[in-house]
Order: C-alpha cells, then structure tokens, then sequence
C-alpha cells in the first residue's frame, strides 16, 4: 500500500494536492473542474481513474484534510496500519454497540417488572405518579439505548468508510465532524466555566447567609435574642421580608451569568414577565404592603379576639394576603390584609394579660327605687357571673337622668375575651334573678307600669342551683 501511495493515481496524493486546492481554488472554480471532470467520465477510456479526479476535485476543509495527511502518513509507515485501525474500530463499535443493547434491555426489562417506582414526592403531595415515574425512566432508558446505538453505529461507519481509500475522504469528514462536535461542547462548557463557578459561590453565599440570619430571627422569636424596639412578634414577618429581598438580589446578580442571558429572546420573555406582573399584582401588592403594616403595627396576632368591619372572633391565620377569623358561630371568613387595614380594629385580647377586659351592660330603673339598691344588686350579679373576676371588684355607675328612669350601668372584668358572648348572657340571667328576687321592675323606654294596686308585673324567679328558693344569694 505505501508503493501505490506514491503513484499518481492514488487518492491519497490526491489528498495532498487538495490542500493547495481547497486553499487557492473558490468554490466555483471547483464546481467548474467538477464538470469538466464529469466531461471526462463519459470520453475518457478510464471512467475509475476519471471518478477518482473528481472525488479529488471536490474542496475539503482544512480540518479534514488534516485527517487525510495523517491517514498518508499512516499508509507510509505501515501498509496494514489503516486496516487494523479500522477493523479495530469497526469490532470496538459493534462491541458498544451490543453491551448498549443488553444493558439497556434489561434496565427496561427490570423495569416493566418492578411493581412500584418512587414517585416525585413534595412532603405529602405526590407531583408525579409512581405510574408516570416509572413511564418516564422507561422512555429514558430506551431514548439511551438508541442514542447510543446511533453514535456507536456511526463510529462503526465511519471505521468501515477507511477501508477504502473511495471512501476515505467521506470517513475523514465524519471524523472532522465528530470532533468538531466534541470540541464545540468542550469549548462551550470551558467559556461557561468561570460563570458556573460564580453562580455557584453566589448561591452558596446566598444559602448559609439566609441560615445565619434565620437562626438570628428565630432566637428573637424564641426570646433568646433581644433587640431594643423589635418585638418577637414582628421575627418571622421580617425574616420573610428580608429572605425575599436577598433572593431578589442573588437574581439579579445571577441574572448576566446565566446563558443567553443577553439574547434577544431572552429579553423579551423578560419583558413579558414583567408585564403580566406589573397588570396582575396591584391588588396582591396592596394586600402584601397592608399585611406588613399589619405587623409592625401590632395590631393583632393569632389567637387575638377582633372585630373587624363587624365580623367579630378569634384570628386563626395571618398570611401574606390575607386574614382568616374565626366567628363565634364557627365560620371562617377570609378578609383581605387591605381591607383590615382600612377598617377599624378592635382587639378584645390586647390588654387581657394585664388588667383585663372590662364587660358592661346597661339598664334603666325607676326613680322609686333607691340606687344604692340597685348598686348592690348589680354588683351581685356581676359577682356571681362565671368569668367575671373578683379582683378589680363590679362596679356601677350612673349614666343618665331622665325622664321616667335612671340609667345604670354595671362593669365587670374579665380575662376571658373568647368567652363574651357567653359571660354576657349567664350577667344579663343573673340581673334578672337579683333584680326580680328582691321585687325590683326593671324599665326601659318601651315598658310602662300601672301603679293603681294592679297585679304585680314582676315574675316569679325560678330556683337557680346557686339561689335560695326566694331568689336571694346563697350566703
């Protein structure tokens, strides 16, 4: 094979003219030469020889001729250099491509037989079926397996084309390209490195800075930190604010190291984003701010008994966008954090660790009937109601003078403000009986009474399990 690599027939010296060629020739003048040499395809007496001009004529690239001369100096060396290779390469990619095969059967045979896959779980919310999981490790194996088979066929291919130096070009130009391929990956990859690894510091500085400043708020919450004037209270909405804006900043630090970043494209997913954001958010926006106002303004906090824009009960949930508050028939109602915020509060649970809540009612007596009477049978009744403390003692006071009674009005406290609506009702049953027992009318604007020696209008009082059958206070 070296002595026919020097004759002039020989498409491995063909290969070396090619480079002067592919360097000083354009590409119209080869597609000239071409039809020149196909001119001398039909007239020659030797259409082999004339083919073989032609396959020479063809440009090459630089790269590829690179291959040819090497693959000449091959010949020259060894004759049997170039067959052993490509028999070694046609055997070793036949091998791969087999071991592929039977390893890629039996991850999809071990795989249609297996009863469960892990599904993709989040805490207890499945986000893909086991079923699906399963499906989709199966389309990955096959996908592998025909991928790998395809590369290893075309290595395959590309062994057999370098057989024969008719083909030797075509095997030159599919090894150009498969290292061309390779090199582009790699040099990509190289030029993205730098960027990859600060991505990777800034993401890295990003987690254990949310951690440090995570514990810092969780010891403030848990009162083993103190900060003057910041409240435990206001820990976890603060964090949360501070965690989003330190996401917000690794983004846009992030944001020009990320590939095709400045691509038009890009650009203008960008640009979509943020103006759908921008129509969509103005409402969630003013319950967000409203919810941070909401917390450093101490309003209320879970578990605080309110009243807001006359839904009244205990807080169960303060979010981001909303406030959910349990009635005192049971129902949640979800207020918006803007509405709260525009609508008076009422926190019946805000000084309960201190002096209490004062409970009052009011009622009106006739001018016939003394008030210091009235008074002590107030103060009775204040004092034997459940939830009423005795300490700060009921007291009574007198709101109005007018035309046909006197206003009193009696007040209790309590540190019981979940339980109003039922302290109330056991206050106002235990004015009746005092008031009722002792032969006391109680009037009110709507209630007349006939003093012509008519029947008495006051009801008979019945037994309670704390009162004496006359309806006095058991002493």
């Amino acid at each position: 094979m070296a002595e026919d690599s020097n004759t002039p027939g020989n498409p491995a010296d063909g290969a070396v003219e090619a480079t002067v060629a592919g360097s000083e020739v354009e590409a119209e003048e080869g597609v000239a030469n071409i039809g020149e040499t196909a001119q001398n395809i039909l007239t020659d007496d030797d259409p082999v020889a004339a083919l073989a001009e032609t396959v020479t004529a063809l440009p090459v690239p630089e790269d590829t001729m690179v291959i040819l001369q090497f693959f000449e100096q091959m010949d020259a060396a060894s004759p049997l250099a170039r067959l052993i290779t490509a028999a070694t390469i046609v055997g070793v990619s036949l091998l791969l491509m087999l071991l592929a095969r039977i390893i890629t059967r039996r991850r999809i045979a071990h795989l249609e037989k297996s009863a469960a896959v892990r599904p993709l779980r989040w805490q207890a919310q499945d986000l893909v079926s086991s079923e699906d999981m399963k499906q989709l490790w199966l389309n990955v194996w096959r996908g592998l397996g025909w991928a790998l088979s395809g590369i290893f066929f075309l290595v395959g291919v590309t062994g057999l084309l370098m057989v024969s130096n008719w083909t030797l070009r075509f095997a030159a130009r599919l090894i150009t390209l498969f290292i061309a391929a390779l090199d582009y990956v790699w040099s990509g990859f190289i030029d993205y490195l730098p960027n990859l690894i600060t991505i990777i510091v800034i993401v890295v500085v990003t987690r254990y800075v949310i951690r440090i400043i995570g514990l810092v708020f969780e010891g403030i919450k848990s009162r083993r930190i103190y900060l003057k004037n910041f409240y435990p209270e206001w820990a976890e909405t603060s964090f949360s604010l501070i965690k989003l804006m330190i996401y917000a900043l690794t983004a846009v630090i992030i944001f020009p190291y990320l590939p095709g970043s400045s691509s038009p494209a890009f650009q203008g997913i960008s640009i979509f984003v943020g103006v759908l954001v921008s129509l969509g958010s103005t409402t969630a926006v003013a319950n967000v701010i409203a919810g941070i106002v909401l917390t450093f303004t101490r309003a209320f906090a879970v578990g605080d008994q309110v009243e807001v824009g006359g839904t009244r009960g205990r807080v169960i949930e303060r979010s981001t966008f909303v406030t959910r508050i349990q009635t005192l028939k049971n129902v949640i109602v979800s207020i918006p954090n803007s509405m709260v915020l525009n609508n008076n509060i009422i926190n019946y649970s805000k000084n309960v660790g201190q002096a209490g809540l004062v409970v009052h009612t009011t009622i009106t007596i006739g001018y016939d009937v003394p008030w210091q009477t009235v008074s002590e049978l107030l103060i009775a009744a204040a004092s034997k109601t459940d939830g009423i403390v005795g300490q700060p003692e009921p007291f009574v006071l007198q709101t109005s003078l007018d035309d046909n009674y006197v206003s009193y009005e009696v007040n209790g406290w309590t540190r019981k403000p979940e339980e109003l609506p039922r302290i109330y009702s056991n206050l106002h049953a235990n004015i009746l009986d005092e008031f009722h027992g002792h032969k006391v009318e109680i009037t009110s604007p709507a209630f007349r009474a006939n003093r012509d020696g008519n029947a008495s209008t006051i009801p008979d009082v019945i037994p309670r399990p704390d009162a004496t059958e006359d309806g006095a206070p058991v002493s």
